[in-house]
């Protein structure tokens, strides 16, 4: 077993979440402890605790490199499409994503405690992937207030992680392959259509 000196503790906590996401990519979340984790790199589980609190804060740190991954891909949608077709573009990746990276996906999802909300650093992840959504809805509604932008993109995703949801689950008894990127286009589509009539109706009424 490998001696607390032989690394440090960056270096011991990369190796740590390394191997919880292998675990994890292999066997589901029903999988991960704390024992598993430290006898996969070698070392005790004492030496987990010094870089880790618990489990849970192990699932966390998890969840915020599931996070960063899902931004990064969701980053890489073209910016020369229009918001809508981009807002389209986002949906589609999230579905590949988690369709390639499912336990991680489920563990953003599954994984609660008795504390309650998940920690103030790893929320501020969730709020910058959301930004991205805002930023394009800011830009097809630029005189909404951006309270209405925020609560727009919370409630446009939410129905596009419903759609993944019932996906993953193999629940849509639906339209094939291709039917929950369909299901998500037509949504975005069909949001945004009433968000516009919403908008031409405020401004007759005004008129």
């Amino acid at each position: 077993m490998a001696r607390r000196s032989d690394h440090t503790r960056e270096e011991l906590q990369e190796m740590a979440l390394s191997a919880a996401e292998t675990l994890l990519d292999e066997q589901g979340g029903a999988a991960l402890s704390t024992r598993k984790v430290a006898s996969a790199i070698g070392y005790s589980v004492g030496s987990l605790y010094l870089v880790f609190k618990n489990l849970d804060d192990l699932c966390w740190q998890i969840n915020a490199r599931t996070l960063d991954g899902l931004t990064q891909t969701l980053e890489q949608q073209s910016t020369d499409q229009p918001p809508r077709d981009r807002l389209k573009a986002y949906a589609n990746a999230y579905l590949d994503y988690a369709r390639e990276w499912s336990h991680r996906w489920a563990l953003l999802f599954d994984h609660s405690t008795d504390e309650g909300d998940a920690p103030e650093w790893l929320q501020e992840k969730i709020a910058a992937l959301f930004g991205l959504v805002e930023i394009d809805l800011a830009e097809l509604y630029p005189n909404e207030k951006p309270e209405d932008i925020t609560l727009a993109a919370r409630t446009l995703w939410g129905g596009v992680h419903g759609i993944t949801q019932l996906k993953m689950r193999d629940k849509l008894f639906f339209g094939g392959d291709s039917a929950a990127q369909r299901m998500t286009d037509s949504l975005i589509d069909r949001y945004l259509d009433g968000w516009s009539h919403a908008e031409d109706n405020a401004k007759g009424d005004a008129e």
